[in-house]
This record gives structure tokens, sequence and C-alpha cells, in this order.
């Protein structure tokens, strides 16, 4: 029992420490943040944030660690269910923007304007792998049936999915998972042509 209570304590702590991170980002941004201000801000003092984070760009990898592995959580079982075809692609599609949306306040500070450049980059290698690598036979892109260069095909889908989430996120996420999903399917099958209405 005082294990559990230990370890809902470090959980408590964590998450007020995420908290005012994600706070601060939006209100001073990433690189004006200092460690003094996360714990006056989270209400711990200087000692608690050393026991869990070597110092705020520890603490910023750690966060992103964490939504990095929930995604590749969620991409590998999708994948696990067989051939990513249109219907398990909307699936997942819903998944990453339920589990976005649990996480809204975080990821919209972290991938806005004010936040960290780098973690878009990671996002990028993400969706990368999610449909070059991931499940080997299952991966959603097969090579062979490239008609442009890999490099350029996975620059144009991570670019525009990166941000149609950003929009999302900025705007107040008035659409839900589901309705994101569908219009992001709309403009990835069919292409920004037809969803503009110019192309039938």
């Amino acid at each position: 029992m005082k294990e559990l209570n230990t370890d809902l304590r470090v959980l408590r702590t964590k998450t007020s420490i995420r908290n005012a991170l994600t706070e601060l980002i939006e209100e001073k941004g990433f690189e004006a943040i200092t460690v003094k201000d996360i714990t006056v801000k989270a209400e711990i003092n200087r000692g608690t944030f050393y026991l869990h984070y070597q110092d705020k760009y520890d603490l910023m990898d750690k966060c992103q660690q964490e939504i990095m592995y929930q995604m590749a959580t969620i991409a590998k079982t999708t994948l696990s269910k067989g051939v990513l075809d249109s219907e398990l692609a909307f699936s997942f599609a819903i998944s990453i923007f339920e589990y976005l949306s649990q996480n809204a306040d975080f990821m919209k500070a972290v991938l806005g304007p004010k936040g960290d450049l780098s973690f878009q980059i990671k996002i990028k290698e993400f969706m990368r792998k999610t449909l070059f690598e991931d499940g080997e036979q299952n991966s959603f892109i097969k090579q062979e049936a490239l008609l442009v260069p890999e490099r350029y095909l996975t620059s144009y889908i991570s670019s525009a999915h990166l941000g149609v989430v950003q929009q999302w996120l900025q705007y107040g996420r008035k659409e839900s998972p589901q309705e994101m999903a569908r219009i992001l399917s709309t403009m990835t099958y069919n292409g920004p042509l037809f969803a503009a209405g110019l192309k039938k």
C-alpha cells in the first residue's frame, strides 16, 4: 500500500510538472523558461524537480518520449490487426486524434510557435516509419508501388498531416476525432483538389 501511495505521489508530481511546463510554453516560450519558473508554477521545490529530471531539456525530452511511445503503441496495435487498408487506416486516425485530444494542452503548446521545433521532426519521422517500415509485410505503402521518390512522398504526407493536427489543436479542437479522421481521409485518399471541389 505504501508503494502504491508513493507511485501515486510521483505520478501527481510529474503531472503537475508537465502541466507547469505546458502553461509556461504558452506564456513565454520554451527557450525562455527556467527550472525556477517550472518549480514555482508547479508549487514544488527544486530538489523535487531534480529527483525526476536533470534540467528543462530532459523534462521536455521525457514528455516527448512518452507521447511518441504511446503513439507507436497505437500504431503497433492497429498494424497487428492485419494489412493496413483504408478502413484500418481510418480507425488508426481516429485513435491518434483521440490520443492527441487527451493530451491537447501539451501537444498544442509543444507543436505551437513557442514550442519545440525538434518535436515536429520526431513526429514526421514517426509518420514515415508508420507508413513505410512498421509491420514490414503490413506496411501501408509498398516501395515497389511508388510513383514518386519516397523522400518527397514522405515529406508531403507528414507535413500535410502535421499541419492539419496543428490547425485543429490551435483552434480549439472544434471537430471530434471521428470528424478529423474523415477530413484527413478525404484529403489523403482523394487529394486536395477533390477536397476543394475542383475535381470529381
